[in-house]
């Protein structure tokens, strides 16, 4: 059946939250702790979902957030756990403190993926690439005019290069001629050439 919904999503706020809402939750939170998030908005007289209040506090208002741009060193922790945990991103975040799950993972999508891509590395399985020409194409992603013309001649090339090792040229040319018999034959002269005719074709 089901687990029920969190609140009356008719009689809820949505959209951005204003600074009152964002203090009468922190305030809630400083006294009473996070709780449970399904019954805190009544109690902190939010007319919001649980999973609002939730996502606000974790995301935007919580003390220990990390804001500002990630460090070379915070880059490197995340290639590293990327490579053990693969996209358990709430795993991820546990290992860096005041960084969301939520941040990390657009981090990676964005900046990550082609600084991996960059050094030849395969951004899902942590290995070089061999054939820099074998690159997926949906991990690059380039939208200026000039280069969208270099984009189609590399994928031109891999698929020819996937068709070659696909299918290796055969030489394939058949000739038909009708079976062998070994029966009486004669010569027959027909303008200026000479046929071999059979007693059974004449």
């Amino acid at each position: 059946m089901g687990r029920s919904p969190c609140c009356e999503k008719a009689h809820t706020n949505k959209g951005a939250w204003t600074k009152e809402e964002d203090d009468r939750l922190i305030a809630h939170i400083r006294a009473h702790g996070e709780g449970c998030w399904r019954s805190l908005p009544k109690a902190a007289g939010l007319l919001r979902c649980g999973k609002s209040c939730r996502l606000r506090w974790i995301n935007y208002l919580r003390p220990d957030l990390k804001r500002g741009n990630f460090t070379e060193e915070e880059d490197e922790l995340i290639i590293m756990l990327h490579s053990l945990l693969g996209n358990k991103w709430s795993l991820i975040a546990g290992r860096l403190p005041g960084r969301t799950d939520n941040e990390i993972k657009n981090y990676w999508n964005t900046h990550i993926r082609r600084k991996l891509l960059s050094r030849g590395v395969d951004p899902s399985t942590h290995r070089p690439i061999q054939d820099r020409h074998l690159i997926s194409m949906s991990d690059i992603t380039i939208s200026f005019g000039k280069e969208e013309n270099k984009i189609e001649v590399m994928k031109r090339e891999n698929q020819e290069t996937e068709q070659k090792q696909r299918c290796p040229d055969l030489n394939l040319e058949l000739c038909i001629s009708p079976p062998y018999q070994q029966q009486n034959m004669e010569p027959v002269k027909r303008g200026r050439s000479l046929c071999w005719i059979t007693e059974e074709w004449r």
